[in-house]
């Protein structure tokens, strides 16, 4: 009998990173797309680093600004290690976007003409392990009467390669059905900045592909918000020390103005 090995060994990153386990705030981050990591075993895909440290292998910035908002709102913050280009962790097992063979016109070479045996591994040892941590820490604070309120973090890049149109939007608000904490966040944004605010731009929750939404918000009841921000405004350390001061402020702002946390 032939036993695979295991895809990650001992000297490669948790699938998973928690800041803050123990934060009393009703606001719990997640961040899918928060690290760059490759095992060692898939080298660096066949890619250079420029195209590693493009948009595509990661939302940058994501992880600076969510780490110092958890900090500042004593908030739990989960967030997945490896790259988008590995696998695609707020994308269904088994869709097409899961493991891209392409992306924004970049080839992923280690993606093509995958196994099935070799997708089961990435699945259940980077994707399941992070969307698990999500579940548990969801049922851990159900289970403890502590009441959450879900901010799934992304950066979106200004521009793409295959699309050259500029996108304006600073800050977007993304949500599907439940609109009661994403209603009361554009309107707290409004009201408090004169930011270009997008709604559902420049990407909407696909229920049919996308994960993380859908599988712990939509489906349970859970309230919830997406947050994508853009990209070369929070590409450097003072960029993300910026907009988390200014998150800090107005996310618990709309929180209480939403309603759903009773004091």
């Amino acid at each position: 009998m032939i036993v695979t090995p295991p895809l990650l060994q001992t000297d490669d990153p948790h699938p998973f990173g928690v800041e803050n386990p123990e934060g009393t705030s009703a606001i719990l981050f997640v961040s899918d797309h928060a690290g760059r990591a490759i095992p060692r075993q898939l080298g660096d895909l066949g890619l250079p680093n420029e195209e590693l440290a493009r948009h595509i292998g990661y939302d940058i910035g994501i992880h600076g600004v969510t780490t110092e908002l958890a900090r500042n709102l004593n908030a739990a913050y989960i967030f997945q290690t490896y790259s988008r280009l590995v696998i695609d962790c707020n994308r269904q097992p088994g869709k097409p976007q899961s493991i891209v063979l392409q992306s924004d016109g970049t080839v992923v070479p280690a993606n093509v003409a995958l196994s099935p045996d070799a997708i089961r591994q990435r699945e259940d040892e980077i994707l399941h392990p992070y969307q698990d941590q999500i579940d548990l820490t969801l049922r851990a604070r159900a289970a403890t009467g502590q009441p959450t309120v879900l901010f799934a973090m992304h950066s979106c890049t200004n521009r793409l390669r295959m699309d050259p149109r500029d996108r304006p939007w600073e800050i977007s608000v993304i949500a599907d059905r439940d609109w009661r904490l994403g209603t009361a966040l554009v309107e707290v944004l409004r009201a408090e900045t004169s930011l270009c605010i997008g709604v559902n731009e420049p990407y909407t929750v696909n229920m049919a592909m996308d994960y993380t939404v859908p599988l712990h918000a939509e489906a349970k009841g859970n309230p919830y918000v997406e947050i994508e921000i853009r990209q070369d405004l929070i590409g450097d350390a003072a960029g993300q020390a910026h907009w988390a001061q200014l998150l800090t402020r107005l996310f618990p702002m709309a929180v209480a103005r939403s309603g759903l946390v009773v004091k």
